[in-house]
């Protein structure tokens, strides 16, 4: 069957219905690769569940490789554990880990005690490793020799268990001594064109880099900046070898940080959200981050509201208070970014407040007079009255300077306290140049009412 329907989840539920194991897969193949994602996640939820029952363990964890992380935990949770077990089997070690990551602990515990042995002990130990480090990153699945093989050994391995390695990205083996301490790096090309009697010790190359298992993202971003592997072994404080990090996996990671970020700056509060999460669970993660916003946009229109006499004698100020509290939020914004991106490099530490806000609060100095200049001059134009540019243009210029000493500042603090500044400074800092931009406009207005109500 062809799929050309506009709507193929529709097709596709139909086949998942009959069962129809040599169909389904026949359906999927004909639907270009952009829609084969599209068409599963509009399914409902128990037709995700059941299309991956109905088709063989292999295929089925290829089509889960398609989805991101929480969605596909989504669709493992409809299975039995001996099911999902059996499509965890079938992915790599990296990513058994995240899934299992994103399962409830007793239902993960129940995966982990139906799948391969070997398999639940690679799984279990790469989940204690934290997501943004080599451990959390690098796979299992990996090629040891024992320094003393010699060149007949390994070729000998290699071919007798050809099928474990298939899935495997052979490119280099690992060469370890006592201890499975790591000792050289052994290149498949060197081991072909070499004699079968020669030891492997001999053709490997000694010493070779690595990098710990405790090694953090940044860290292992400029490493592959600064070597051009494609992969690099992982080892424990002893020097065993524990996995390999690839230089692919490291990218990843850090486009889902900053889509990760980005989501939390936003107000999607919890990490993933999709479409296709349950629709309750999507309204109590907005929720918790509105109800916390409507709460301090009440906070800043209190301000408005104690000098409405002043603005009611002054209509013209409502027209430039947005225009205050708008460009004073992005100026902070720009300083949070700054502040966010040199924290990821390791170039600022949370306890150089001093240093941070003294660099922003010269910028804002610059800005700020910058700035207020061009809104006293517009603001004076419009109403040919010069206090009305007086009283916007230093409201612009001290709210400027106090946006950016607390855009800069704001990520350490919440740093050092162990809180997450990519979630909290975006509506602290809106609440609080929007409450300092009202109070500075509203009551330089209200000590020079006689001026402007002219």
């Amino acid at each position: 069957m062809v799929a050309t329907d506009d709507r193929p989840w529709d097709q596709l539920r139909e086949l998942i219905g009959q069962r129809d194991r040599a169909a389904i897969l026949a359906f999927l193949e004909a639907l270009p690769a952009a829609d084969v994602a599209r068409a599963i996640s509009r399914l409902p939820i128990e037709d995700q569940g059941q299309l991956l029952t109905s088709l063989e363990p292999e295929d089925a964890a290829d089509l889960v490789d398609c989805f991101v992380d929480a969605q596909a935990a989504s669709m493992i949770e409809q299975l039995a554990p001996e099911a999902a077990a059996a499509i965890l089997d079938e992915l790599p070690s990296a990513d058994q880990a995240d899934l299992l990551s994103e399962l409830e602990d007793e239902q993960a515990e129940a995966i982990l005690q139906a799948m391969d042995p070997v398999e639940a002990v690679g799984a279990r130990a790469l989940s204690a490793y934290d997501h943004d480090v080599a451990g959390g990153l690098m796979l299992a699945e990996y090629l040891t020799f024992s320094r003393a093989a010699t060149v007949r050994d390994v070729l000998g391995d290699l071919g007798e268990s050809a099928d474990k390695y298939r899935d495997y990205d052979v490119q280099y083996a690992y060469v370890v001594g006592t201890r499975n301490r790591l000792v050289g790096v052994l290149r498949l090309r060197d081991l072909l064109l070499a004699r079968r009697g020669t030891p492997i010790e001999e053709l490997m190359i000694a010493d070779p880099v690595t990098v710990l298992d405790s090694t953090p993202l940044e860290e292992l971003d400029d490493f592959f900046d600064a070597h051009h592997f494609i992969a690099v072994p992982v080892v424990d404080g002893q020097g065993t070898i524990v996995g390999v990090v690839r230089r692919n996996a490291v990218e990843e990671a850090l486009g889902e940080r900053g889509a990760s970020d980005y989501r939390k700056s936003q107000g999607i509060v919890g990490g993933e959200e999709l479409r296709t999460m349950p629709l309750l669970l999507r309204s109590r993660r907005r929720l918790s981050w509105l109800s916390i916003n409507i709460v301090l946009n009440i906070c800043a229109a209190s301000i408005i509201a104690m000098h409405q006499d002043t603005l009611t004698a002054v209509i013209a100020l409502a027209v430039f208070l947005p225009i205050i509290s708008d460009m004073s939020g992005c100026s902070g914004n720009q300083a949070v970014a700054v502040s966010m991106r040199e924290m990821t490099l390791g170039l600022v530490d949370s306890r150089e407040l001093l240093r941070v806000l003294g660099k922003e609060a010269t910028l804002g100095v610059i800005n700020g007079l910058t700035l207020g200049a061009l809104v006293a001059g517009v603001a004076w134009a419009w109403k040919g009255n010069p206090y009305l540019g007086l009283v916007v243009g230093i409201a612009m210029m001290a709210n400027t300077i106090i946006a950016v000493s607390i855009g800069g500042t704001i990520p350490l603090i919440l740093k050092r306290f162990n809180l997450d500044p990519a979630l909290a400074s975006g509506p602290i800092l809106t609440t609080v140049t929007d409450m300092s931009g009202f109070m500075i406009v509203l009551g330089l207005a209200s000590a020079m009412i006689d001026k402007l109500a002219v």
